[in-house]
């Protein structure tokens, strides 16, 4: 059923207006397959960051809720994107306990796990990895990234999500941050480096011996994904906070589209940037600091994007799914949510006409690349 009705929505804000015509009770179709392996993507996946505490500590009533309403809009398997960082493994334990609660058998879903974080012991009030973003943990996290080291990550995402479930997609997560850590150090690099292509080679030989069915690669840094994807055979990219309707150089677009034509699926997540451009205080995971140069230009960027928003009718986060949906080569993104009753929503958004009208202003404005044939 695709009807569509007019309703009140509220913007960032804080106004509440009547919108473009927004469809209701859409349910996703499996989309595009993924190389070989059988597996296909609907062009929204959703993520699981915020059953971790992202922000905020939710109810365990509330993460039942959203993963039943992320089941209600998808036919076929309901796409569920995670990592062992996410809470620091809660946010895996939370959607496995959910799929049992609810009835759900391991052939209904399909769950990407992005590995390299690993539970450590909570030594102080909060965790150490990213300061002030993970709400009431009661672990830490650590990187473990090698040959070995992605072995025991995957079997701990696999212990946290309990029986009868599986991870099919898996990655190495955040090899950006690991090599960032030689802090300019060549040869620390290098040995870095090592470990994330003997890590690979962990993942890939879970893949042929039939336990994963795809292995792919989840980094913000753009250009060292498409460093490890020139070494190694991946089936799938997820790009995080790299490409967006604020930030989408023309060097990683065209590199998109090619990896698109080599049969590898890309997938956008973070296309908010942590919530920031639909109104959130936090800034690629950051909480927004007006003082700082960076933040400043963010804010008068996000300002602008709203009016022009605004004077069309359509959402900020519609905007935004549908810029990255328009991208050669971007076969799904990835959208996480604190409320069930928003899931309808994110599954809908691919649906919602954008006006041509909308690209154009925000080109003249000098928000996005003028030049982009695909937003026109």
């Amino acid at each position: 059923m695709n009807d569509a009705k007019g309703h009140g929505r509220r913007w960032p804000d804080g106004e509440t207006r009547a919108m473009v015509p927004v469809p209701t009770g859409i349910i996703q179709q499996p989309g595009v397959r993924v190389r070989a392996t059988g597996l296909r993507l609907p062009p929204v996946i959703f993520g699981i960051s915020a059953l971790g505490n992202l922000y905020q500590v939710m109810p365990e009533d509330r993460k039942l809720a959203i993963v039943a309403a992320c089941r209600a809009h998808t036919t076929g398997p309901v796409v569920f994107d995670g990592a062992g960082k996410y809470g620091a493994g809660l946010a895996l334990e939370c959607l496995g306990r959910a799929l049992r609660v609810q009835g759900v058998s391991a052939e209904q879903v399909l769950i990407s796990n992005k590995l390299a974080w690993r539970r450590a012991p909570l030594q102080g009030p909060e965790p150490t990895f990213e300061p002030g973003v993970w709400k009431n943990l009661a672990h830490d996290a650590m990187m473990d990234v090698s040959a070995d080291g992605i072995l025991r990550c995957h079997a701990e995402g696999l212990a946290l999500l309990g029986s009868p479930y599986r991870t099919d997609l898996v990655s190495v997560h955040d090899p950006d941050e690991y090599l960032a850590m030689a802090k300019g150090d060549a040869a620390e690099r290098a040995r870095r480096m090592c470990d994330v292509l003997g890590a690979y080679r962990s993942l890939i030989a879970l893949r042929k011996a039939g336990v994963v069915k795809a292995v792919g690669i989840g980094s913000k840094d753009w250009r060292v994904l498409r460093d490890i994807a020139d070494q190694v055979d991946v089936d799938w990219v997820m790009l995080a906070c790299s490409l967006t309707i604020m930030s989408h150089p023309r060097e990683l677009i065209e590199w998109v589209a090619q990896a698109g034509r080599r049969g590898v699926a890309v997938i956008d997540s973070a296309l908010f940037h942590g919530g920031f451009l639909t109104g959130g205080d936090h800034l690629d995971y950051r909480p927004v600091d007006p003082a700082n140069p960076e933040h400043a230009r963010a804010l008068r960027w996000r300002g602008q994007f709203e009016v022009i928003c605004r004077a069309h009718d359509i959402l900020p986060g519609v905007a935004c799914t549908a810029f990255a949906l328009s991208i050669p080569g971007v076969v799904s993104v990835a959208l996480n949510t604190t409320r069930a009753d928003r899931v309808a929503e994110n599954a809908a958004m691919p649906a919602i006409p954008i006006p041509t009208a909308l690209w154009r202003d925000l080109g003249e404005a000098g928000l996005i690349d003028r030049e982009l044939d695909f937003a026109a």
